[in-house]
């Protein structure tokens, strides 16, 4: 990887190919196994989407672990991974009681994305506590499940360097307890470092403009993107892509910084495609 810079870097296709991501190898299993973890009765599309970002950039074998009803429904949109149906709560969220079976089954994977389509801060926060600290690989950790961190800021230290954080603007503020009407960059760039420092893990923040940055300071600014990506699902895809990066063995501020670019470029490529919005 390049040198951690002493000042931000703007991440680049230069400086992407002189931090090659590792080599896909020869079969699924070289190419890294996920566990994404979320969605509920009303949001079974943000598991979707995140997993098909995980495929699209080279994992080789995918599960998905969501609530029981509508498990068969994502086993029939993505024939190609294994679903398992967990318990779920009276309002469709993943019941706490599911996080022994979570456990198992993130027992065999490369890396664990947790959060998307978790509807209640409370239900995220209820799970996590009884799954993070036990898990012991790379996690991501994505949307409300943000609020595991809002509740134990040093809640993932203990995996010791191997998560990616990936707030948005609004989540990254209310994680620290901050109120900010309209974050400019360097406000978002401050509180991505505050929170990675405090957490320890690498935290890609931000909105139009967004940030990668690792505990110890170093920090690549990613200003790909388009305005139409400003919608529902988008943050969904980032995750899973970058959780995806992660199974295949980047380390946490690679694959922060490859699936950032990467994202934002494809929304510049549509964009182009079919107009701004």
């Amino acid at each position: 990887m390049p040198e951690s810079p002493a000042a931000d870097r703007t991440i680049t296709p230069g400086l992407l190919r002189d931090w090659p991501l590792p080599d896909p190898g020869g079969d699924k299993y070289d190419k890294g196994h996920i566990l994404i973890v979320g969605g509920g009765v009303q949001t079974p599309g943000a598991v979707l989407l995140a997993a098909e970002a995980a495929l699209r950039v080279g994992a080789g074998k995918l599960q998905m672990a969501t609530v029981r009803s509508t498990a068969p429904l994502l086993s029939t949109a993505v024939p190609e991974a294994y679903v398992e149906g967990l318990p779920e709560e009276g309002d469709g969220d993943i019941s706490p009681e599911a996080a022994p079976r979570i456990l198992e089954l993130a027992g065999a994977a490369d890396a664990v994305l947790l959060g998307p389509g978790i509807m209640r801060p409370g239900a995220a926060t209820a799970l996590l506590e009884r799954v993070v600290p036990h898990l012991d690989t790379t996690v991501l950790v994505d949307a409300l499940g943000m609020a595991y961190l809002t509740a134990h800021r040093d809640g993932v230290r203990h995996l010791e360097g191997r998560v990616v954080l990936t707030p948005n603007a609004r989540e990254l503020a209310e994680t620290l307890g901050e109120v900010h009407d309209d974050p400019g960059d360097d406000d978002l760039r401050d509180m991505a470092a505050r929170l990675a420092a405090d957490s320890r893990a690498v935290v890609l923040g931000g909105a139009a403009t967004s940030f990668v940055v690792t505990p110890e300071g170093a920090v690549w600014r990613n200003e790909s993107g388009a305005p139409g990506m400003a919608a529902s699902g988008a943050g969904d895809v980032k995750a899973g892509a970058v959780a995806g990066l992660l199974a295949r063995g980047a380390s946490p501020e690679q694959a922060a910084s490859w699936g950032a670019f990467v994202h934002g470029r494809a929304g510049e490529r549509l964009t182009a495609a079919v107009g701004r919005v």
